[in-house]
């Protein structure tokens, strides 16, 4: 009887030698600029007009609807008792909105001066929103007109309130009304309630630029210094110098939430609690985008934070366990304020833009775009085959997406190769024919219209090294 031959039976005879499981990434994590080879799977590299409020999928950015427009450039808004939006424009006028209707409260204001805005009543029968701007003089209004108000400098800017009296800052020197009375900035009678001014230094000998109140202190801001002020009165005011190595861009450019100041300055972001020196370690991770030297704006919707570097929207989302950054494109914000809880921005163009409760912008579907990292073996150098690509991504009635594949690090150098269409939650195949060799590709995700990134999933052979 003749024995049979017999063969060893692999455990897994259809894995071929360097076969990977399939590598998902359901977790996205916002941009990322330092080193792509480095940085974890679920990174960007650059974005555009995509946040984390659907984590950890990533979505298009909410649109906006234009409220009103005047002029050529918002100058300055601000809310009264939380009733009406005020905002200043360039054509020297300033308006109010009651949700419904825009009426013209004054004219023949400067067409360049930034305003700020802040509300106080101390012996006023109610609420007045206090506005300056620097060339105009002191403003108020109480509901049914905008006013010079009291005897403070004509240049008093940057209005802020603290302790019972409204502050302003004239060029060097810090300004305050008279205690309860924002019409007396020239009381000086040896009391406690006397109004209050007081120049102060700085190595560079710069103005002031920035005011921010609070229940606790009073924060100065110069373009490259920053100061506290702690007191309740003329007689125990204190100023502390906090460092003079970083300043603000303009009162704009900083926001103050849930007693936590974040700040735009030309060397880049920066976060402060009081006390100590402002870090700009939360923002390192973006620290790879180019800003200019001027236009800055920072504000909040409560929860994420708003910064305009001149170039782009960088928005922070703090919530624990995400914690990631987006670009937005397309908004020139110079001011940002909210207004019964939503966020509203005036722009560089005289729009007032209601953020939210759109998927497109005044009409105009969004454009976006995502660049991942460029994905390889574990080892940069070993070489590697790839087998499959695909991805799980939901579009919008109306909204398309295209694909593109580089085999670069970086550059322009990509090649369409999949163009998704239609509704709904989908699986989308991405060819990789031409780059099935390539030890490194990178893709890149780009629409118009709302879409949401689930889940994109790679699986690749480690080929041997030779």
């Amino acid at each position: 009887m003749k024995k049979p031959i017999q063969y060893p039976i692999r455990d897994n005879p259809g894995q071929l030698p360097g076969m990977q499981e399939p590598i998902p990434i359901r977790e996205w994590r916002g941009v990322n600029t330092f080193d792509p080879y480095s940085i974890a799977d679920s990174y960007f590299t650059d974005m555009s007009n995509l946040t984390t409020d659907d984590y950890p999928a990533v979505s298009v950015r909410p649109g906006y609807s234009v409220i009103g427009s005047f002029g050529a450039k918002v100058l300055g808004m601000g809310v009264w008792k939380g009733v009406e939006l005020h905002a200043v424009f360039n054509d020297g006028t300033w308006r109010r909105w009651n949700g419904t209707d825009w009426a013209t409260l004054k004219s023949g204001l400067s067409t360049t001066a930034l305003w700020s805005f802040t509300n106080f009543q101390g012996n006023l029968t109610d609420v007045n929103l206090i506005g300056a701007n620097g060339v105009d003089g002191l403003h108020r209004y109480d509901g049914a007109t905008a006013q010079v108000y009291g005897d403070a400098p004509a240049g008093i800017n940057h209005v802020t309130t603290y302790q019972n009296r409204i502050w302003g800052a004239f060029g060097k020197e810090i300004r305050a009304c008279k205690l309860d009375d924002g019409s007396l900035w020239n009381s000086f009678l040896g009391t406690d309630e006397d109004s209050y001014g007081k120049e102060l230094e700085s190595t560079r000998g710069e103005s002031i630029n920035m005011l921010s109140g609070s229940l606790s202190k009073l924060t100065i801001g110069m373009p490259n210094s920053l100061h506290e002020m702690y007191g309740g009165l003329p007689s125990d005011f204190t100023f502390s110098l906090i460092t003079e190595a970083v300043g603000v861009s303009n009162n704009q450019a900083s926001i103050t939430q849930t007693g936590l100041m974040r700040l735009v300055h030309y060397t880049g972001l920066y976060e402060w609690q009081g006390g100590t020196v402002p870090t700009k370690e939360f923002s390192e991770i973006v620290g790879g985008y180019a800003a200019t030297a001027s236009g800055h704006a920072a504000g909040s919707d409560g929860v994420k934070t708003y910064f305009y570097d001149g170039n782009r929207i960088l928005l922070y989302d703090p919530r624990r366990g995400v914690q990631a950054w987006s670009v937005w494109s397309g908004i020139t914000p110079v001011c940002f304020v909210v207004f019964k809880e939503e966020l509203y921005i005036g722009d560089a163009s005289g729009r007032v833009l209601r953020l939210g409760g759109a998927s497109d912008d005044a009409g105009t579907p969004i454009s976006w775009h995502a660049i991942t990292k460029p994905f390889t073996n574990r080892e940069i150098a070993r070489r590697q085959r790839w087998l499959k690509l695909w991805l799980t991504v939901e579009l919008a009635v109306g909204s398309t997406m295209v694909i593109y594949l580089s085999k670069t690090v970086s550059g322009s150098d990509w090649e369409l190769v999949h163009t998704v269409s239609g509704a709904g939650t989908q699986r989308v195949i991405i060819p990789v024919d031409k780059f099935v060799l390539e030890n490194t590709i990178r893709l890149k995700f780009q629409g118009t219209g709302w879409s949401r990134i689930h889940e994109f999933t790679r699986q690749v052979r480690q080929l041997p090294i030779k």
